[in-house]
Formats: C-alpha cells, sequence, structure tokens
C-alpha cells in the first residue's frame, strides 16, 4: 500500500474511521453527463447533479462534511489511489506516485474489468451500455432487435466497415474494449481531449458520420438533438455504473453499499434519479424497479 502525505502532513489515504474522525468526505469528480456537471457564473465555480447529491447526502449520512475534489479522466484514478492508471494496449500502465486527494471517485463510472484492477467497486446504481449513434443524414438504418443482444451487437459491427466512428480512449468509448478495429471501421480518436458530452456535438460538426456514446449522454443527446441524431444499435453488452473506492478502504465501501441500499428501499432514490434521467425509466424501468424490491 502506498501512503502519501500532503504538505500538511495529514494522512490522505483514510478509510471510514479516518473520514469520521476528520468530519469530512472527500468526493473525486469528472464533469459528465448529469452525474457530475459544472457551472460557472462569474469566477464562481458551481458543480450539481445526480452523484454530486448522492455523496452528499452520503456525508450527511455519515455525519461529515462534504467537499468536491474536481478530477478529469486522465488524473482521477490518480488522485484517489496515488498512482494513476491508463489503458494502454489493453492493459494498465501505472504512473509514478502522487498526493491522494480524495475519498471516494463518483461520477457514472462504468464498471471495466480494467479499472477493477485499480480500485474497488460500489455495488451498481445506474445502467448502462455502448450504442452506436449517426447523424440523421448519414445512409445508416437502425437494426432491428432480433431479441439476442450478441447478435444486434454484431450485426451493428457489420454496418461500420469504412465508416467513420469517434472514439475516446481512457472512457467507457475505449476501441480497444469493444474490438472495434477488428470491424474494419475507420475510428477517430480527438484530436484534443473531449468530455464525453462533446462526442455528439463533434459529430455534428462533420468531425465524423458517427460516435459511440454510452446510455446515459445518448438519453440528454436525444433529449437535446431528436431530429439530428439517430440510433443505430449496441456497440456493447450491458454495462454497470457504481461508485469507485480505493482497496484499502473496505469499511467506506460498506457504509455506502448499506446507504444505497436503504435509499433504493425507501424510494428517495428513484426520486433522485427521475431528477436528472427522467427518461431513464423509460429504457430501463425493469432495473430501477427491481433495485427496491430486490433488497
Amino acid at each position: 500500500m502506498i501512503l502519501l502525505i500532503g504538505s500538511s502532513g495529514q494522512l490522505l489515504a483514510r478509510d471510514l474511521d479516518e473520514i469520521k474522525a476528520e468530519g469530512v468526505l472527500r468526493h473525486i469528480g469528472v464533469p459528465y453527463a448529469n452525474f457530475v456537471a459544472k457551472y460557472t457564473e462569474g469566477n464562481k465555480v458551481t458543480h450539481s447533479g445526480l452523484d454530486i447529491e448522492l455523496m452528499q447526502n452520503f456525508a450527511k449520512y455519515l455525519g461529515v462534511d462534504y467537499q468536491f475534489i474536481p478530477a478529469t479522466w486522465t488524473t482521477v484514478f490518480g488522485k484517489l489511489t496515488g498512482v494513476n492508471g491508463q489503458f494502454v494496449d489493453n492493459k494498465v500502465v501505472y504512473s509514478s506516485p502522487q498526493l491522494i486527494e480524495g475519498d471516494v471517485m463518483a461520477h457514472g463510472v462504468t464498471i471495466l474489468d480494467w479499472r477493477k484492477e485499480i480500485i474497488d467497486f460500489s455495488d451498481d446504481y445506474f445502467p448502462s451500455a455502448v450504442w452506436l449513434i449517426a447523424r440523421t443524414s448519414s445512409d445508416l438504418i437502425p437494426i432491428k432487435p432480433s431479441g439476442s443482444l450478441t447478435e444486434d451487437i454484431i450485426a451493428v459491427k457489420s454496418l461500420i466497415k469504412g465508416r467513420d466512428v469517434l472514439a475516446m480512449k481512457q472512457s467507457c468509448l475505449d476501441p480497444d474494449l469493444y474490438d472495434l478495429y477488428l470491424t474494419q471501421a475507420n475510428v477517430i480518436l480527438p484530436t484534443k481531449q473531449l468530455q464525453l458530452n462533446e462526442m455528439v456535438p463533434a459529430m455534428l460538426n462533420d468531425e465524423a458520420e458517427t460516435t459511440l456514446l454510452d446510455v446515459a449522454d445518448s438519453l440528454i443527446a436525444l433529449e437535446k438533438w431528436p431530429s439530428e441524431i439517430k440510433v443505430i444499435g449496441p456497440i456493447s453488452e450491458e454495462q454497470r455504473m457504481a461508485m469507485g473506492f480505493r482497496k484499502d478502504s473496505p469499511k467506506l465501501r460498506k457504509a455506502f453499499n448499506q446507504y444505497l441500499k436503504q435509499i433504493r428501499a425507501d424510494g428517495s432514490f428513484n426520486e433522485l434519479v427521475k431528477k436528472y434521467y427522467p427518461s431513464a425509466f423509460h429504457y430501463y424501468n425493469n432495473y430501477f424497479s427491481q433495485a427496491i424490491t430486490s433488497q
């Protein structure tokens, strides 16, 4: 275990007991969809979103204050664990040790095998998947669901040979996760760092004919550009999102799982989801219903 100490001499690799003793929960997040949204008004920067409220309420549940620690997709693992990890050539490559800045990672983080090597995930709380999105002007036609997700993925991949597909490394839209290069698609990686919610605007700006997009961003994009984009079909199997914890914070992770179980059972979790993702219940009603009845 790597122990890193800040300039104040305070140990930041903490579990539940240390967090309660200090009296503050530090939430690390990356602006993404309606999980973590960043707003600037004059010189003031504020954050809101589903995960912001979940973590604020979790802090109250623990009886401590809340603090938000901003991050990017390329720094977030390092700020949580003290060693940043990147997915390169289908393996995790680690950076030099750095300062640990927070206790929990929460911004709609998709559970992926390579991320499990770096962090431990909580119980899942939001469904996901990666879809192929195209401009309405594209001659690609949405597939007809076959009843088999595997067959649907094969059908979608068969359509993109020679087509431009916008993707993003180090995210759930990483082309290596879905063997996208084997489809002979023309995979385009952004020349500048984009946020996931900038993928559709980039596509609409003619940077590519299609883009990969996960469910959360797709739901928002379909509401924002209903006449300009269309869903062709799935690229991935079903996925799940969860909160990320250091592997040496088992008590904090257990406490969050207990809190999540409680708010699912009392209905307050679904009310919070409706606030930020009202259309999620149209596509994933079974998931959110089972989240209550299975507890």
